[in-house]
C-alpha cells in the first residue's frame, strides 16, 4: 500500500490518496490512522514502535478488506488484527530488533585498529627490547603464526608465547600509562 502525506506529520496521518487498495480503504484509513496509532502507542508505548505497528495493521487489513467490511464492527476487527500483530512480534524470535535509547545498553567497545593506531603505537613498540620487538612485529604486523615465528628466531612456541605475553605487558604498561596522562591533562 502506497501512502502520500501533505506534511510532516506520520505516516497515514493526512492520508490524500491510497493507491492500489481495496474499494472503501482507502475513504477510511484517514479516519482510522488516529484511533490505529493511538491503541498502537499504547500497546508499545514507543512512537517508532506504534507507528510500525498501525501501519503493519493497515497492511493486513488491506489483504483482508472483504472480510472487514463486512463485518459488524469493523473497528473491533481493527483492533484485533493490532492486537494480534503486537503480540506476534512480542513473540520470541531468532532476530529481534533493538530498543533504540539516550545511551548506548553496553559501553563501546574500542574501534578496530587500524593504520593510524599502528603508527601511533610504534615508538612503544620500538623502545622494546630486540626480542620482544621482533615477536610483536612478527606476530601482529607481519600476522605470522606462533609456529612460523619459532621457526624464524629458532626457538620454541613456548618461548614465542612467553615473550609474546612479556611484550604486551609492557605495551600495555606504557601505553596505559600515557593514556592516563593525557586524561589528566
Amino acid at each position: 500500500m502506497r501512502t502520500t502525506t501533505t506534511d510532516s506529520r506520520p505516516a497515514g496521518a493526512g492520508v490524500t490518496g491510497v493507491t492500489g487498495a481495496p474499494e472503501g480503504l482507502a475513504e477510511q484509513v484517514p479516519g482510522l490512522w488516529p484511533w490505529l496509532y493511538r491503541c498502537a502507542y499504547l500497546l508499545t508505548g514507543n512512537h517508532a514502535d506504534a507507528e510500525d505497528l498501525a501501519q503493519q495493521t493497515l497492511l493486513q487489513a488491506c489483504r483482508s478488506w472483504s472480510r472487514v467490511s463486512r463485518a459488524e464492527q469493523p473497528q473491533a476487527y481493527l483492533r484485533r488484527i493490532l492486537t494480534n500483530q503486537h503480540l506476534s512480534s512480542r513473540r520470541p524470535r531468532s532476530r529481534r530488533l533493538e530498543l533504540l535509547t539516550e545511551a548506548p545498553p553496553e559501553p563501546r567497545s574500542p574501534a578496530p585498529a587500524g593504520p593510524e593506531d599502528r603508527l601511533s603505537l610504534w615508538p612503544h613498540v620500538a623502545s622494546l627490547p630486540p626480542r620482544q620487538r621482533a615477536v610483536i612485529v612478527l606476530r601482529y604486523y607481519e600476522q605470522l603464526t606462533e609456529r612460523e615465528i619459532a621457526d624464524v628466531l629458532g626457538c620454541s612456541t613456548g618461548n614465542v608465547k612467553s615473550t609474546a605475553h612479556r611484550a604486551l605487558r609492557a605495551l600495555r604498561a606504557t601505553v596505559g600509562a600515557e593514556a592516563d596522562q593525557e586524561e589528566s591533562r
